[in-house]
């Protein structure tokens, strides 16, 4: 039995596409007894993330959001399954991200100090040949680590796979990419 926790964040419009394949055949490499948590954003019924810092009566997370940071607070690990929809993070990832920044300012909260020494992952699957088209969603997944929250193996530890649809075996194999930050 291992101390770490993942949360696998999907972040799909659907049920079952390259990305969670990618993420579930991840999860089936992490050693024996490793706690997994999955979260499929589509099938969650979180609102859009309405900024309610300058608002007299504050912000009160509905059970959604509420089990969403439940579960990111309580992961040694988070993962990010996004595919890459126009070269960027799906909508259902970048939503879940817009709370971490209410979860950041919220008054008293302790979700940067609680988060600090975590690992982010991002797991991502494209149907383009060229891993460049992948670089606005990489680089949107670096800035979320390097804001101080997860530092790991390395200050803002990112660890990221790119996946052509083709490398999942759909299409003919073709290849894997896989970057760790420095």
């Amino acid at each position: 039995m291992t101390d770490r926790s993942f949360l696998f964040v999907l972040g799909s419009s659907r049920s079952g596409g390259n990305t969670e394949i990618l993420a579930r055949q991840a999860a089936e490499q992490l050693p024996a007894g490793t706690r997994q948590h999955w979260v499929d954003l589509a099938a969650s019924d979180l609102p859009d993330f309405q900024d309610g810092r300058h608002e007299a009566e504050g912000w009160t997370p509905g059970e959604s959001e509420a089990m969403l940071r439940r579960a990111t607070l309580e992961a040694t690990d988070v993962v990010i399954a996004s595919p890459l929809y126009w070269y960027a993070l799906s909508a259902h990832t970048k939503r879940y991200l817009d709370y971490w920044s209410g979860w950041l300012t919220s008054p008293g909260s302790d979700f940067k100090q609680r988060m600090a020494g975590r690992t982010l992952w991002g797991v991502t699957a494209m149907a383009d040949h060229d891993e460049a088209r992948a670089e606005g969603l990489v680089t949107s997944l670096h800035h979320v680590a390097s804001v101080g929250l997860l530092e790991g193996r390395a200050v803002g530890a990112l660890t990221y796979v790119v996946v052509s649809a083709s490398a999942l075996g759909r299409c003919g194999a073709r290849h894997v990419m896989r970057t760790a930050a420095a």
